[in-house]
């Protein structure tokens, strides 16, 4: 069977990569001819831009100036992470041809059995990629089935002005599944009930699976620290752990520089990301995948809520359904009330989720026949 899957797999960020290819390599694995839309629109190229400024940077002449000074030298310098990015990219990713805009798959579509959108924050309407049709197949020619897999809103509700396009869009499709149970509630209240909440494409594949992709880092016994947004909690965090456990600190930089770290891994790649997962004593971040992959690797983990971005929701769900909200710390007090993550209901949890997950795929797949 064809199948065509469409989600954000080229923006630079390691979640987004890794599970872009698991949805593909499972599908793979089940025998399919699988392949990403290479959807690259005017809103994503700007964002991937040197020039790139968000809305908080972009009030003034001067804060803007500031902005740039900082942060155009950084991102010169991470010439070298997408290159290692459009390595793994080459080596891991099965791409259709190249896509510049919804004008453009709707007027010469992919040809496939089926279409799946998702997963990530294909729906988050605070960005473009919610108020795009593409990433609810709108291009899809009749008689394909268009499905969703494990897609996310990222938020707990939809603005009334967002609401008409997304209802339209979501009413277009065959079926609908999502990432967290916010998403299923945003569902709803759009009058839509036939959806149902699968995982993280990342979870389709076992622990072993992802394991064959990783090396040994050079470091030893440490607390990994991803940060998206330079969270000052994180930062305390961090340190107090260290100091109990007498471990170093090794964190991903990136925009901001982690000088509370001990070490600092710059350029790196997905393959980078999972490694220093895999091999990690505990892990602290605000990252939805980083966090995926510490449960996927039966880690000590701490989350800690975003500030900056609202997309908590995603991560409050996942950790709910697997009985360890406690995982979710915002001080040092918190973090000593914390239980012991009782990894073998976890994994129980998790696999019992992995076939409903699976079988919802397989019920997409076999309404074509």
């Amino acid at each position: 069977m064809k199948i065509k899957t469409i989600t954000c797999h080229n923006v630079y960020n390691y979640g987004a990569s890794l599970q872009a290819y698991a949805l593909m390599d499972y599908l793979k694995e089940q025998g399919h001819q699988v392949e990403i839309i290479d959807y690259m629109p005017p809103y994503i190229r700007k964002n991937l831009s040197l020039w790139a400024i968000g809305k908080r940077w972009n009030r003034n002449l001067l804060i803007k100036i500031a902005f740039y000074a900082y942060v155009v030298p950084i991102r010169l310098l991470q010439t070298k992470t997408r290159k290692k990015f459009m390595k793994f990219n080459n080596r891991y990713l099965t791409l259709t041809k190249r896509y510049n805009s919804f004008e453009e798959l709707k007027a010469n579509p992919p040809e496939a059995d089926v279409f799946f959108c998702g997963s990530d924050q294909i729906w988050n309407t605070q960005i473009n990629n919610g108020l795009d049709a593409a990433f609810y197949c709108g291009f899809a020619k009749k008689g394909s089935v268009r499905a969703s897999y494990a897609a996310s809103f990222s938020i707990s509700t939809l603005s009334n002005a967002d609401k008409p396009f997304v209802k339209a869009q979501l009413q277009k499709m065959d079926f609908i599944s999502v990432r967290e149970r916010s998403g299923l509630d945003i569902l709803k209240d759009l009058g839509i009930n036939n959806g149902i909440v699968v995982l993280d494409p990342v979870f389709l594949k076992l622990k072993e699976d992802w394991l064959k992709m990783c090396y040994k880092p050079k470091y030893n016994s440490y607390i990994l620290v991803y940060d998206q947004e330079n969270n000052a909690t994180i930062k305390n965090i961090a340190l107090h752990l260290s100091q109990k456990e007498k471990k170093p600190i090794v964190a991903f930089k990136d925009l901001y520089p982690r000088n509370y770290a001990d070490y600092q891994e710059r350029y790196a790649d997905p393959i980078d990301f999972i490694s220093l997962i895999a091999h990690a004593d505990i892990v602290i971040t605000n990252s939805f995948h980083c966090m995926a992959f510490s449960t996927i690797m039966n880690k000590s983990f701490y989350v800690i809520p975003r500030t900056h971005q609202k997309v908590n929701s995603r991560m409050k769900d996942f950790l709910l359904s697997l009985g360890i909200s406690d995982r979710i710390i915002d001080n040092e007090q918190a973090l000593e009330r914390a239980n012991e993550i009782d990894y073998e209901s976890v994994n129980l949890t998790l696999s019992e989720m992995r076939k409903k997950s699976i079988d919802y795929i397989k019920v997409c797949l076999a309404s074509k026949f």
